[in-house]
């Protein structure tokens, strides 16, 4: 973490909730894979050269915010996903993330994130979420959708109408709380993107997660992958690891024409100006105009 806020910085200080628990991201070490905090860290950095990145991990036993800091202190809140499932809202890993979120939304600090924040932003704010009555959406989301509402919106300025995004959940947002409005959709998610307005405070958040790379998916496919092919994804460990292998390669020769055509990934998930977008957005229409009144 950087710690405390810079005194009169002209550059945003952003707090990184990592929504995983202690064993889930010592699952994602395990196979490689740096956890959801530190992805995060990286792109807020990368789109937003000169800011300064806090990370918490609320879900740990005893955690307070970084240095002393205070949450209005912060600029921006980004929430990273998570392999938690918040409609089971007794579980001890989940109730202090509610309560963050809550607090963010009293002390409107401008909030976005990545899956996890869908569906907490919206449970937090009076919604409801669900296990996905599909199951699991995972790998690339298909013809991702701007409804009427996203397509006027500034998460979306600049982005195609129909797109592709990494995509990986379990659970899925089946009522959106008062104050909130669905931007983005497929035939698989119906809330791919939302905006929620509550208590004065604001969080646009997005269902998949803008911050993966190929070689992150494929990380995170290899750490899943008994899951997987328990939900018929693969065939056997053998398909997995060749599936896996296409990604780094393509990864690593972004050239290389056959493996994107094989695998049907273009722009949307290759350019990463493409891809991250809607973070840059975020910084530049909500972040930015809050940090200059």
């Amino acid at each position: 973490c950087s710690g405390a806020r810079r005194a009169m910085s002209t550059e945003p200080h952003f707090l990184v909730v990592d929504g995983y628990s202690r064993e889930g991201r010592e699952d994602l070490a395990a196979g490689g894979a740096p956890t959801a905090g530190e992805l995060y860290r990286k792109m807020l950095e990368s789109v937003s050269p000169g800011c300064t990145v806090d990370v918490i991990y609320p879900a740990d036993p005893g955690v307070s915010l970084p240095g002393g800091t205070a949450l209005e202190q912060y600029d921006g809140l980004a929430w990273t996903g998570s392999s938690l499932t918040v409609w089971k809202s007794d579980d001890p890993n989940v109730i202090p993330q509610i309560e963050l979120m809550k607090a963010a939304y009293r002390h409107r600090v401008p909030s976005f994130g990545s899956c996890w924040a869908v569906q907490i932003g919206a449970v937090a704010a009076g919604g409801r979420c669900v296990a996905h009555p599909y199951g699991r959406e995972m790998g690339i989301a298909r013809k991702i959708f701007l409804t009427a509402e996203g397509q006027g919106h500034p998460l979306y300025h600049g982005k195609p109408a129909v797109f592709d995004a990494f995509i990986s959940h379990d659970d899925e947002v089946t009522h959106l709380p008062p104050g909130a409005v669905c931007l983005a959709s497929n035939a698989y998610t119906r809330v791919q993107a939302v905006a929620i307005t509550h208590q004065g405070g604001v969080l646009w958040a997005v269902q998949y997660h803008p911050e993966y790379d190929l070689h992150e998916l494929a990380r995170l496919m290899h750490c899943r992958t008994q899951k997987l092919i328990g939900l018929s994804f693969f065939a056997d460990a053998a398909d997995a690891a060749t599936y896996i292998a296409r990604l780094e390669a393509l990864h690593s020769d972004p050239t290389r024409k056959d493996l994107a055509w094989q695998l049907g990934i273009d722009s949307d998930v290759m350019n990463a100006d493409v891809r991250t977008l809607e973070v840059r957005n975020w910084i530049e229409q909500l972040v930015l105009p809050t940090m200059r009144r």
